[in-house]
């Protein structure tokens, strides 16, 4: 695995080229090109305000009911890092269809399409991150110094993704009905991660349930590097660390051991 991990890094060059192609090409054609990555938060966070601040305040949940403006920087501050998630996840399932040129290609190390989607999903989420904050600023929301937790969630958040994704786009490559079946999971994951609940807001049972899912620690560590302003819960976040190394290690394994059956599948 250390001998696949010095590889990887051996094609870093060929990774940000990807990324670089991958992002130019997102926007090719459109008059404001990159401003679109600020733009599209700009707005969804517009939205989110005027609905739930204004057109149905009763809308809002758990906690929120006396805080027009706060819902709706708790939803942004879930949905920015969701976004990237379940992007990375359903672009990595059709990833080595489409470029299957590429990987029919004489020695083209297959591993970095997945990482390309990753990092692609992940830099749309950094050009989000300075809405956030301007949000926050103006809604007069103190951050705390527990935003330099940031990069940590991040890591944490990268490598799980990652190896989901890598999992995901070895099996999908022989399982074309993986990619329809994907987009329903990711709607009820969605709803069995508090984004838009708190998770106090949960019955205990439901909690319970919520504790098992990945994902709600990973939100959890940006909400309360955010919105509370607190360290997250080392214990739960830790658990998710070693389940997101875990998935990293068995998608890659999977992703290797398949690796001479893409040429014929693409």
């Amino acid at each position: 695995m250390i001998e696949h991990l010095r590889e990887l890094f051996r094609h870093r060059q060929l990774i940000w080229v990807l990324v670089s192609r991958e992002l130019k090409a997102r926007y090719r054609g459109t008059v404001l090109g990159f401003l679109w990555s600020f733009i599209n938060p700009l707005l969804l966070m517009t939205v989110y305000t005027v609905v739930f601040g204004y057109i149905m305040p009763g809308a809002r949940l758990g906690g929120f009911e006396d805080n027009k403006w706060m819902y709706a920087l708790f939803l942004f501050n879930g949905i920015l890092p969701w976004t990237w998630f379940s992007s990375s996840i359903i672009e990595c399932s059709n990833v080595l269809m489409v470029h299957g040129a590429l990987i029919k290609k004489i020695k083209f190390p297959i591993e970095v399409l997945p990482i390309m989607v990753v990092i692609t999903n992940m830099i749309h989420f950094i050009f989000g991150l300075p809405i956030l904050i301007a949000f926050f600023l103006i809604f007069g929301k103190a951050l705390s110094w527990w935003v330099l937790f940031l990069p940590i969630s991040m890591i944490i958040q990268f490598f799980f993704t990652l190896g989901l994704g890598f999992l995901i786009s070895a099996l999908a490559v022989h399982f074309r009905d993986i990619k329809d079946i994907l987009t329903n999971l990711i709607t009820i994951w969605f709803f069995a991660t508090p984004i838009i609940y708190a998770m106090e807001a949960a019955p205990k049972a439901v909690q319970t349930l919520l504790n098992l899912n990945p994902m709600t620690h990973i939100i959890r560590s940006y909400q309360f590097a955010f919105f509370l302003g607190s360290l997250p819960n080392w214990k739960k976040l830790s658990v998710t660390v070693a389940v997101g190394l875990l998935f990293f290690y068995l998608g890659y394994l999977l992703f290797d051991k398949l690796r001479d059956t893409y040429v014929e599948e693409v």
